[in-house]
């Protein structure tokens, strides 16, 4: 009896000849959650550095709202690996015996690179003078605490704040290759799994780069869109449309390279070709020819040029820049499951397909999936409220 459920199990999962070691998938849905969670961190502070370095003023009301994005989510960014791992209490032991030749094992020197040095700092000359000012204002612990981050600083001169903006601007030039280091290494570790030829691409650090603004982009402007009138202030419809434009502008670039890496895998067909194209058509169809490609990309695309094209009134514009960011999230959390999962499908012979069914609880599960998605947006909210990202005056203004 056992037997029959074990071969009617395998009947229903597996298509065509796949060995027994095959049939399970080994990185589950905790592995996709990892390259969308740092995704959104590089795409952030890409925004924000708009402001900083290239003096794109229309985005100034989304600066620090995009840095404590990247912050929120960074901070969860090693949560799914750390879960994943049989042993995660043994991967401090990477940063005492460092690894150069491990592409996964320099995440930790990367990410303490990009938290420590870029973020943090950024943050900290950024909102220095605010800290000293609102701890001064503040009782209780929170005056403490205020204290305690700024170091328990005084100095608010004016020599002191230039100093703080000039110094912003420096991490900020700095920050930028390390976001696209931190993504961009995400996209390698695929790309150099040779024996696999749904990773093996050059393009891959490219598409996950570009998908990583693409991503970070749009939920900038989602949040900028829910806090500003949740906070009874008025959306700044010249920070909208220029957060718009560029998220336009960065799909356009985002599609011509993932339609160029398509085109350049059938130019090539090699003896994988067959094997692709029957995944595609059938494992990934709703996930990647749906989801990502249709719903994530042309559709978004289409809404965003009628909008370029059509002087639409501004409430229509709010509702279609949020149904775009929506699906656009949508279409780019789908591109790291067609990746992570589809990438696991088929087998290493090129004659058979597999099913990944994910669990609902259990470490590897969507509960807890859903869990460290939810646990940033959390954590933003903390950081929002100990440190706001809208000054005082523009507060008044609005």
């Amino acid at each position: 009896m056992e037997l029959t459920h074990m071969l009617h199990e395998l009947s229903t999962q597996v298509v065509g000849f796949i060995y027994p070691n095959e049939i399970e998938i080994q990185w589950s849905i905790l592995i996709v959650v990892y390259p969308y969670i740092t995704g959104l961190v590089a795409g952030a502070f890409i925004l924000a550095s708009l402001v900083k370095v290239f003096n794109v003023k229309e985005l100034q009301p989304t600066y620090r709202l995009a840095m404590l994005t990247a912050l929120a989510f960074m901070l969860i960014a090693p949560l799914p690996l750390q879960l994943h791992l049989g042993r995660p209490e043994r991967s401090f032991e990477m940063f005492l015996t460092p690894h150069p030749s491990s592409a996964m094992a320099m995440f930790g020197f990367v990410y303490l690179w990009y938290l420590m040095v870029v973020l943090l700092l950024e943050i900290w000359f950024e909102y220095r003078r605010d800290m000293i000012v609102w701890s001064g204002e503040a009782t209780g612990p929170k005056k403490w605490l205020l204290k305690g981050l700024s170091l328990f600083s005084t100095d608010i001169s004016e020599k002191a704040v230039a100093f703080d903006k000039k110094t912003v601007k420096v991490i900020t030039i700095i920050g930028i290759p390390s976001a696209f280091l931190l993504h961009g290494y995400v996209g390698f570790i695929f790309g150099s799994i040779k024996a696999n030829p749904w990773w093996s691409s050059v393009m891959m650090p490219v598409v996950f780069l570009f998908s990583a603004i693409v991503s970070g982009i749009a939920m900038v402007m989602l949040l900028y869109m829910i806090v500003v009138p949740l906070r009874g202030a008025k959306i700044d419809m010249k920070c909208l449309d220029k957060i718009a434009s560029f998220l336009f502008y960065a799909v356009i670039v985002d599609f011509s390279i993932e339609v160029l890496d398509f085109i350049h895998r059938l130019y090539e067909s090699e003896e994988s070709i067959k094997i692709l194209s029957q995944l595609v058509s059938t494992k990934l169809f709703m996930s990647l020819v749906v989801l990502q490609v249709l719903l994530g990309m042309l559709v978004p695309l289409g809404v965003m040029a009628v909008i370029k094209i059509f002087r639409l009134q501004e409430e229509l514009r709010k509702l279609l820049y949020f149904i775009s960011a929506v699906l656009i999230q949508l279409g780019i959390f789908s591109t790291r499951w067609n990746v992570v999962i589809g990438g696991q499908l088929f087998s290493k012979s090129f004659r058979g397909l597999t099913t990944y069914k994910m669990e609902l609880t259990g470490i590897e599960g969507l509960l807890v999936a859903l869990v460290l998605l939810i646990v940033p947006f959390v954590i933003l909210s903390l950081l929002m409220k100990l440190l706001p990202p809208w000054k005082k005056e523009e507060l008044v203004s609005q």
